[in-house]
C-alpha cells in the first residue's frame, strides 16, 4: 500500500516528532474526517508500506531523523512557490526550503523528491514574466537535486473564493504561455516538466500531463515495480495518481495560505493545533469513548521480481 501524509495537513513541518513517534510504536490511528467515529488503525510497517508518500512546504523539521524512516521506500513533494507573506504567511523563506530540499535529495535520492510550483495564480503584484523569472531562478537552484517540476493553475473552491477574495481563474492563453515557457525552463535544467490534473492542454509542449503521483511516478522513487489493484488510483475524474490512504487532518495545517483547500479558516486551525499531542494515537485529538476502531486491510503490492535497478 501507499500511505500518504500530505493530501490533509503538512505532517512534515508541523508534526514531526509525533510522525516519528508514530513509526516507532508501529501504528497510528486516523478518524474519518466526515464520521469522526470512524477510526482505521493503519500498521507502519515497510512489510505492508510500500512507499511513504510525503507532500511539504518545509521538509526541514524532518531531516535530522531521517534514519528513523530509512528501511521505507519513500517519495516526498517539496512545494516552492514564489509568493511572499501576502500569500503564505507562515512558510519559511524560500532560501531555507530551496537548502532543505538539496539536504533531503542527497538523503533520499533525486528520484524520490520532487518540486511543486503550485498553485499558479495571476495578479498584479504575482504577474506573469514574475512567473517566468521566478521559476527560472528556483529551477537552477534545484538543479541536480530534482529531475521533474509540477505546476498546477489555481482551483477556486469555494473555501479558496471565501479565504483568498479576488483570485481569478489563470485564462487559456495565459495557460499556454506558462506551459511553454516552464517547459522549457525544466528541458535546460534537466527536469521534466508535469501538470497535476490539468487537462491535457499542454502535451503539446513536450509537458508530461499523466499525473503527478502515478505508478510510474511511484516505481521511479521506490525501485521496483508494483502490482496495483484496478480501484487503487483516485476516484478524481482525470487524475490517474496513487494517492493512497492519508494519515492527515484537514484543518490542522499552520502555513495559512489562501489559497488552500484543505483549512476552513484559521480559527478552526488553531483550535486543532492546540489540540496535538505528539504523544497520541492520532494527529489531532486524542481516543474517545464512540470510537469504533478497525484495522486497515493492508497489502504490499511490491513485484520483487521485477526491481528497477
Amino acid at each position: 500500500m501507499i500511505l500518504n501524509t500530505g493530501n490533509r495537513t503538512d505532517i512534515p513541518a508541523f508534526y514531526s516528532e509525533w510522525f516519528y513517534n508514530r513509526i516507532r510504536a508501529g501504528f497510528v490511528l486516523v478518524r474519518n474526517p466526515y464520521y469522526p467515529q470512524q477510526v482505521i488503525r493503519y500498521r507502519l510497517s515497510p512489510e505492508v508500506v510500500d512507499c511513504l508518500a510525503f507532500c511539504t512546504k518545509n521538509p526541514a523539521p524532518m531531516l535530522d531523523r531521517l534514519s528513523e524512516i530509512s528501511a521505507f521506500k519513500q517519495f516526498w513533494f517539496v512545494t516552492i512557490t514564489p509568493y511572499g507573506r501576502d500569500i503564505e504567511p507562515h512558510v519559511p523563506d524560500k532560501s531555507q526550503v530551496i537548502e532543505a530540499f538539496k539536504r533531503l535529495s542527497d538523503a533520499v535520492g533525486i528520484q524520490a523528491v520532487g518540486w511543486r510550483y503550485d498553485p499558479i495564480f495571476i495578479s498584479k503584484k504575482y504577474s506573469l514574466d514574475y512567473h517566468l523569472d521566478s521559476f527560472s531562478q528556483m529551477a537552477a537552484s534545484l538543479r541536480g537535486y530534482t529531475d521533474h517540476a509540477v505546476i498546477s493553475f489555481i482551483d477556486l473552491y469555494q473555501k479558496t473564493r471565501r479565504n483568498f477574495k479576488g483570485v481569478q481563474a489563470v485564462t487559456s492563453p495565459e495557460r499556454a504561455v506558462i506551459g511553454q515557457a516552464l517547459a522549457a525552463i525544466t528541458r535546460q535544467n534537466g527536469m521534466m516538466l508535469r501538470t497535476c490534473l490539468e487537462g491535457s492542454d499542454l502535451k503539446e509542449f513536450g509537458v508530461d500531463c499523466s499525473g503527478c503521483m502515478t505508478q510510474s511516478v511511484i516505481e521511479r522513487a521506490i525501485g521496483m515495480n508494483l502490482k496495483m489493484p484496478k480501484n487503487y488510483h483516485t476516484s478524481r475524474k482525470g487524475c490517474d495518481c496513487l494517492l493512497g490512504s492519508d494519515i492527515g487532518v484537514y484543518n490542522s495545517c499552520g502555513h495559512g495560505c489562501r489559497y488552500c483547500y484543505a483549512n476552513h479558516d484559521m480559527e478552526t486551525v488553531r483550535h486543532n493545533m492546540a489540540s496535538h499531542d505528539p504523544n497520541s494515537l492520532f494527529l489531532i485529538g486524542n481516543a474517545m469513548a464512540e470510537d469504533i476502531i478497525k484495522a486497515a486491510q493492508q497489502v504490499s503490492y511490491r513485484d520483487d521480481q521485477l526491481s528497477f535497478f
